[in-house]
């Protein structure tokens, strides 16, 4: 699919979208100021989900978070689906969500996140696998997911 934009994370903690004309990127690649660059297609769902999971998991403001998983409809039931396909289980332990993936052993034994929501579940999992700010090779949440 085209990338339409760039998400990139600025050294202050904002997530700034940038329209994408002619190698936007290496402008945000060379910049002193971004920390992390996502690419966006607003009809490629799973890049809207790592883009949402990878940017709270680095600390973005959870209120610019949630607005954007609204505008693109990243709702509890649509991240059933994310996860399914990139091998989490999403789980309900008292009355957090829990995030987990498919090799789950116990607590003790292995990688998980909890949240209010599946979205915070994934983002501390995100964070609990390691995940580091990337401007464009690093591992994304999906690849420290199967490893």
């Amino acid at each position: 699919m085209p990338i339409i934009g760039w998400y990139y994370l600025h050294e202050n903690g904002t997530l700034i979208y940038r329209r994408e004309l002619d190698d936007t990127v290496a402008d945000l690649r060379e910049s002193d100021f971004v920390r992390s660059i996502w690419p966006f297609d607003p009809r490629d769902r799973s890049s809207a989900w790592r883009l949402l999971v990878e940017a709270l998991c680095l600390g973005v403001n959870k209120d610019r978070i949630n607005e954007l998983a609204e505008k693109w409809g990243c709702s509890d039931g649509d991240a059933d689906i994310y996860a399914e396909r990139i091998g989490i289980n999403l789980f309900l332990d008292g009355n957090a969500w829990g995030a987990a993936r498919k090799d789950f052993v116990n607590l003790q034994e292995s990688p998980s996140g909890f949240g209010n929501t599946k979205l915070e579940a994934m983002a501390e999992l995100c964070k609990e696998l390691g995940y580091k700010p990337s401007k464009m090779w690093g591992a994304t949440f999906h690849d420290l997911v199967r490893q």
